[in-house]
């Protein structure tokens, strides 16, 4: 059997932070990642100037926006400001460098390896070409997405998933655009990120009004009508999970999707996913650790919450609700930046 101090389980960006974190204050670590790369997922690649931009090099940015275009049935209105709002990031890439930086720090890092039975302090791995492995550990880290086999043995349920579709549709499309049209998608929206090559080009809501067959539909239907190519076959589906009940249990730590830290307003996760996996670094690196970055989060993550159960219980006024969000920032009584997850 093998040993090691912590195990993390999934090797996106929450989970690396994690890892690398743990790694360079001395402790023994060992991340498992079910793919057979580290860095592809279902997302749109957006992060944002108060959130992420500054801490990711330079190279990584594909695209910057200082302005973003927001659409409803109704309105049409561009948010400017000095400092780009939202970049898009190639995730395959984001994870191949924090992957370098884990690696470096001293991190075990076992791609392909799916988490097949979990017990007390013991994990069994399965590796791509069907051989199983043991690791014993002492603290165990479930960083491994919405439908998390750690949350699941911890015997946590989801009832809160937002649904995402989206695919890379060649061209770079001039701007960043939101489409915020109820009668397509609900509470959600669709989304235009462009990327250096590419575009993303996708829609979200909650998954208790959409199946993933329901949402594509809609989206093609949108897509046709804004005129954008966008093949069918490479739509990809990804869930969204914003239940949270906290990040640690009698049994291990959750972060990121996981924990169900992202946004269920907006989808977005990468911020969520980054500070939980540090600051849980933190709180297991140091047990009296207060957490201050972790619970700024959580209360963000409540208001987000508290709204997308309100627009999702009450279909009805989605549309108003949606003119109105639009017009408050049109008049400037909100900030865009409300309705990001940092601060």
């Amino acid at each position: 059997m093998e040993r090691t101090e912590i195990l993390v389980v999934g090797g996106g960006p929450g989970g690396l932070a994690c890892a690398t974190m743990l790694a360079q204050n001395g402790a023994r670590v060992a991340l498992a990642e079910r793919k057979p790369e580290i860095g592809p997922k279902v997302c749109a690649g957006g992060i944002t100037w108060h959130g992420l931009i500054k801490h990711v090099p330079s190279s990584l940015i594909e695209r910057s926006f200082p302005e973003q275009l927001i659409v409803t049935p109704g309105q049409r209105l561009t948010v400017t400001e000095k400092n780009p709002i939202i970049a898009t990031v190639n995730r395959q890439r984001l994870g191949g460098w924090m992957a370098g930086q884990a690696a470096e720090a001293g991190v075990t890092l076992l791609s392909g390896a799916r988490v097949c039975g979990l017990a007390a302090n013991r994990a069994t791995l399965e590796r791509a070409n069907g051989q199983r492995m043991d690791i014993a550990f002492q603290h165990l880290v479930g960083a491994d997405g919405s439908n998390s086999a750690v949350r699941r043995y911890l015997g946590l349920p989801n009832t809160a998933m937002g649904l995402g579709l989206n695919c890379m549709a060649p061209g770079a499309h001039p701007r960043m655009e939101w489409h915020l049209d109820a009668s397509l998608f609900g509470s959600g929206y669709a989304w235009i990120f462009p990327h250096s090559e590419a575009s993303s080009i996708g829609a979200y809501g909650d998954s208790r009004h959409f199946t993933a067959q329901r949402l594509k539909r809609r989206l093609l239907l949108w897509t046709e009508r804004q005129g954008l190519p966008v093949d069918a076959q490479t739509l990809r589906a990804g869930l969204v999970n914003f239940d949270y009940r906290g990040v640690r249990f009698a049994g291990g730590w959750l972060i990121g999707d996981a924990a169900g830290l992202a946004s269920g307003l907006t989808g977005e996760g990468i911020y969520p996913a980054l500070v939980s996996g540090q600051e849980v670094a933190r709180m297991i690196l140091d047990p009296g650790y207060p957490a201050p970055e972790l619970k700024t989060l959580a209360r963000k993550h409540r208001r987000h919450r508290l709204l997308a159960t309100f627009a999702g219980n009450s279909p009805r006024l989605c549309g108003p609700l949606m003119e109105a969000l639009v017009l408050f920032l049109r008049m400037k009584i909100i900030d865009f930046h409300s309705l990001e997850m940092a601060d």
